[in-house]
């Protein structure tokens, strides 16, 4: 079973938004046992439209579409799946309904007929209910094909699909059973990794891929394995993980389990009862970003101090000036004491701090660019260590982040 996405906007192409809206689906079609075939990304241009659902149809089961559903002229997708349809619009009232009552209590601006014109929706339509704005789901089949029309606002998208989408599809066919195991690696580079594990790669059975997934500083291996049959795959994934988890111990972190190495941070520290604080400098925000993220980080995430400037680590973090002339900013007195004292200042279990030369110039330090110097503080102990991330500011600042994620996981896994 295929499905095919088709994002609509010239937004999209113009790189004037991300298109999130695929990576979503993929991620939650791929939960349900559904491959994606493709995903295209079109102009609001019928013609165009028209093209891709046609190629989709010839190549896949499902077909899903978002965006061009809005009340302006530029919004086509209605008219344009008419047309593939040989269908017409027809007024539905329960979405006329709820378009009312959307705008009578939470909407300033009074209704216009524009607006009422989301009520209407191909007659051969199936509606899905949009709870969270105007413009309906559609549901069409053709030539035992389904497709499946969704706004393009992202929290709308989501909705429809985990409420309405999937359900439904699941209930018309029977999808293979689908696990990914992901293990996070760092310290080792993808192919030395490569290198190290090719004659367990090789030995893998046939419905089991192994996916190497760079990143700045880690390297995450996607076990992915696709059967009708439920234990036989759950069995192999573990056998699998027992053999080959002793050949990469040395740099092995943990399983990703659809999080992020922040996320299963959060989780651990959360079920240890612990908590953590950040000072961050060259890391500009990045690493309280990637925490706060997440749901529920409020539990183990008290608070953080971008201390950019100088001044900001003399004046609240408590930096000594003597350090700063006899050291340097960036260096490892600095560090350490940026972690101590924020940890202190929140009361938390842990900290991190970070301070560095992200570039492209050389700033208030003669660190050369690329130079960060990252501290762990604990209740008992706080350490630092140093880094050349090389000379691009993106990379330097990410490859930081990264760095402070793994040290704090093996600090809070190793010595809890």
């Amino acid at each position: 079973m295929q499905a095919e996405i088709i994002t609509i906007g010239d937004e999209i192409l113009i790189g004037q938004i991300v298109d999130t809206n695929s990576a979503f689906l993929g991620k939650e079609f791929n939960k349900a046992g559904i491959s994606i075939y493709q995903i295209t990304s079109v102009q609001d241009d019928k013609a165009h439209i028209l093209k891709s659902l046609k190629e989709a149809e010839e190549n896949a089961d499902i077909i899903i579409v978002t965006g061009g559903l809005g009340p302006t002229k530029d919004d086509i997708t209605k008219h344009t799946i008419c047309e593939y349809f040989n269908d017409s619009l027809v007024e539905n009232k329960k979405v006329l309904a709820h378009v009312e009552h959307l705008f009578s209590k939470y909407i300033n601006t009074p209704i216009s007929e524009l607006n009422r014109k989301q009520a209407l929706v191909p007659s051969k339509a199936k509606v899905l209910m949009n709870l969270f704005g105007t413009a309906p789901g559609m549901w069409l089949e053709k030539n035992g094909k389904v497709f499946v029309s969704l706004p393009g606002v992202p929290y709308e998208m989501k909705a429809l699909i985990t409420n309405e989408v999937i359900p439904a599809l699941r209930s018309k066919f029977k999808f293979p059973y689908i696990k990914h195991k992901t293990i996070l690696t760092y310290g080792l580079g993808e192919s030395a990794i490569a290198n190290r594990i090719e004659a367990w790669e090789d030995a893998l059975p046939k419905f089991i891929k192994l996916a190497y997934l760079p990143s700045l500083g880690k390297v995450r291996l996607r076990l992915s394995a696709k059967s009708m049959n439920k234990n036989l795959v759950d069995e192999e994934i573990e056998k699998q993980i027992n053999i080959l988890l002793p050949q990469i111990k040395d740099i092995f972190v943990g399983f990703e389990e659809d999080l992020s190495l922040e996320a299963l941070i959060g989780k651990q520290l959360t079920e240890m009862g612990k908590t953590l604080s950040i000072a961050e400098s060259c890391t500009g925000g990045k690493i309280a970003q990637a925490f706060t993220a997440n749901a529920g980080a409020s539990k183990y995430f008290k608070g953080s101090i971008v201390s950019y400037a100088t001044e900001s680590k003399v004046n609240i973090l408590g930096v000594s000036q003597a350090d700063i002339m006899s050291h340097s900013v960036v260096s490892k007195a600095v560090a350490m004491t940026m972690a101590k004292n924020v940890r202190e200042l929140f009361n938390t279990d842990y900290a991190i701090s970070t301070t560095g030369n992200a570039g492209p110039s050389k700033g208030e330090s003669d660190a050369d660019v690329g130079t960060v110097w990252i501290a762990i503080a604990t209740k008992t102990n706080v350490y630092s260590e140093v880094f050349n991330f090389s000379n691009q500011r993106e990379k330097v600042i990410n490859k930081a982040k990264n760095k402070a994620f793994e040290m704090l996981q093996k600090e809070i896994t190793i010595k809890p």
